[in-house]
């Protein structure tokens, strides 16, 4: 009976995985909206050399944190030697992400001529609110989990400091960014309002997915940490808190891993070539 209580609190804790799979799923038909919108009016002379001084934005500061992911592997190999092998490829995406996201929170202001009155997008125009939140639940959550296990001396200080700023550091690039998308007036009538809305949507959905990434994987890690060292424990019946915390770990590993591949389709820039109904 315990191993059957146990298996269905297995299957239940990867639920929310699903949940999260399916709506950036969703996700991708808010993209494909506004890439068409962008196909099927042509941009402004204006709005055109914006698309290409953003895509070159882009792409200049996530080279800088390729830059910084290799000098964190530098840096892992002075600092732990051999067993640095193991961080290699988590500090080379770590790089990657806040990369990510300080491009788009420094994204450089478009030029063309914005609305009069000044008229300001709803955050729900740009990103589904469950995304967003599930994102920002999930920093406070790796947080949460990185502070009780230092307190309970289950982590090193050095780990636990890492573990505590970085998913802080990408939490504040993602609300800076978010914030500037959505305090910005919207573009005057004309054919820049869907490369206007284009940006918006792409910013909004890059900085949840990065920040959803960086926060999910760590808390899985340290959620199956927290369940093997409960797991070693001499207990009395059945303990089903090792397992939930083993299933939330393996649970949110996947989540983390399945938002990757959906940032993944975010990170090619919006463009224009030709109207989708032309010829």
């Amino acid at each position: 009976m315990g191993r059957l209580i146990a298996v269905v609190l297995f299957i239940a804790v990867m639920v929310p995985a699903g949940l999260l799979a399916r709506g950036w799923a969703r996700a991708t038909d808010r993209r494909v909206v506004a890439g068409g919108g962008v196909e099927l009016v042509p941009p402004s002379e204006e709005g055109a050399a914006v698309l290409a001084r953003q895509a070159r934005h882009g792409r200049r500061v996530r080279q800088l944190g390729f830059g910084l992911g290799l000098v964190a592997v530098v840096a892992s190999v002075v600092l732990f030697a051999e067993a640095s092998v193991f961080l290699w490829l988590p500090a080379l995406v770590v790089g990657l992400l806040l990369g990510v996201l300080l491009a788009e929170a420094t994204r450089p202001r478009p030029r063309w001529a914005l609305s009069s009155p000044a008229r300001r997008p709803r955050r729900g125009d740009q990103v589904s609110p469950w995304l967003l939140w599930s994102a920002r639940g999930a920093v406070v959550g790796e947080l949460a989990a990185a502070a009780l296990l230092w307190r309970a001396d289950s982590l090193d200080g050095g780990v636990a400091t890492v573990a505590l700023v970085v998913p802080a550091a990408a939490w504040l690039l993602a609300e800076v960014a978010l914030l500037r998308v959505l305090v910005r007036p919207l573009a005057a009538e004309g054919a820049d309002v869907p490369v206007d809305e284009a940006l918006r949507t792409w910013t909004a959905h890059l900085v949840t997915a990065a920040v959803s990434v960086v926060a999910l994987l760590p808390l899985g890690a340290l959620l199956l940490l927290a369940g093997v060292d409960l797991g070693d424990r001499v207990t009395d019946g059945v303990d089903l808190l090792p397992v939930a915390l083993v299933a939330g770990g393996f649970s949110t590993i996947t989540a983390g891993l399945a938002v990757a591949g959906f940032l993944l389709t975010w990170l090619k820039p919006v463009r224009h070539t030709a109207p989708a109904l032309a010829g």
